[in-house]
């Protein structure tokens, strides 16, 4: 299949006021899949680009975004801040719902995955929510970039400087930013998607979670559905953090790419072409407007 697509730079607010950047794909379908990058990445990774060449190629409409403090949009970047970039998202959410779009699908790479996933702890309203290659054991990966002896280091100077390898600093990570990362629980999150939080309040979303840390096994299922895909040598996360989302998460599916690593190298087509089944398969797409795009 085949579409006319065009491409049209967007500019969204978020709830801090800073622009957030993006670029809409479209191809003259309301149906729009949204997709998030990873951590120091940009809308612009070549896996985003990827997939959206893919979906757009089946007719559907894409959106791809610089979250806050990355890439073309305003702020400064911050090593954890995982729910001010799940804010984002909803700023995102809202602005294309608003305009009568269908949201079928969020889509995160890495950090975006984590992103995804707290989104549908918070939020209703997205059918479909897919994480590639996200991080189940948050307090896991810090020390290859921070050292051994980043708690001690960071509560002596208040923030760590990563370097690269010539000297230069990359960015700064506050005391703050590390203990937003640690202190977010992506365990109870899982548990907590497919509870009820309507509006996406965060105190209903703590209630949530308060709840899901009391319950074994999953909540109760809801018409949401989540796929996590995951390559089997990811030399950044583990394969084994996808089987734990496999274990928390309800209507879940999971999928490991044999020989694939953190950003499918190798995999690309393999990968376009699961999301594409699974977006087909759990029927959320208006086929009707997305048909009479490819006539």
């Amino acid at each position: 299949m085949s579409s006319f697509v065009s491409k049209q730079r967007v500019e969204i607010l978020n709830k801090h006021g800073e622009k957030l950047v993006g670029v809409l794909h479209s191809t003259g379908s309301k149906n729009l899949v949204i997709l998030c990058h990873g951590f120091r990445s940009t809308k612009e990774a070549r896996t985003l680009l990827n997939l959206i060449a893919a979906l757009t190629g089946e007719g559907l409409g894409a959106f791809h975004f610089d979250f806050a403090g990355n890439g073309e949009s305003d702020g400064e970047f911050q090593y954890g801040n995982y729910h001010k970039e799940v804010d984002d998202l909803h700023a995102i959410v809202l602005f294309f719902s608003e305009k009568k779009y269908k949201i079928c699908a969020i889509t995160g790479h890495s950090k975006g995955g984590n992103v995804v996933l707290l989104y549908a702890s918070t939020h209703n309203g997205v059918p479909l929510v897919i994480n590639l290659s996200g991080r189940f054991a948050l307090k896991r990966g810090i020390d290859g970039r921070l050292g051994k002896d980043f708690v001690e280091r960071i509560k002596k100077d208040g923030f760590i400087d990563v370097k690269d390898r010539t000297g230069k600093v990359e960015y700064r990570v506050t005391e703050e930013s590390l203990m937003d990362r640690l202190n977010t629980d992506m365990h109870a999150a899982c548990r907590a998607i497919g509870k009820d939080c309507s509006g996406g309040r965060r105190a209903k979303h703590e209630a949530a979670v308060a709840l899901a840390k009391k319950r074994r096994g999953r909540l109760p299922s809801s018409n949401l559905r989540v796929l996590t895909i995951h390559g089997s040598v990811d030399e950044i996360v583990p394969s084994e953090d996808a089987f734990e989302f496999d274990k928390l998460i309800p209507n879940h599916k999971l999928h490991i790419i044999e020989g694939a690593n953190h950003c499918y190298t190798g995999h690309q087509e393999e990968l376009a072409s699961l999301l594409l089944d699974f977006i087909k398969s759990t029927q959320v797409v208006d086929v009707d407007d997305t048909a009479a795009q490819l006539i």
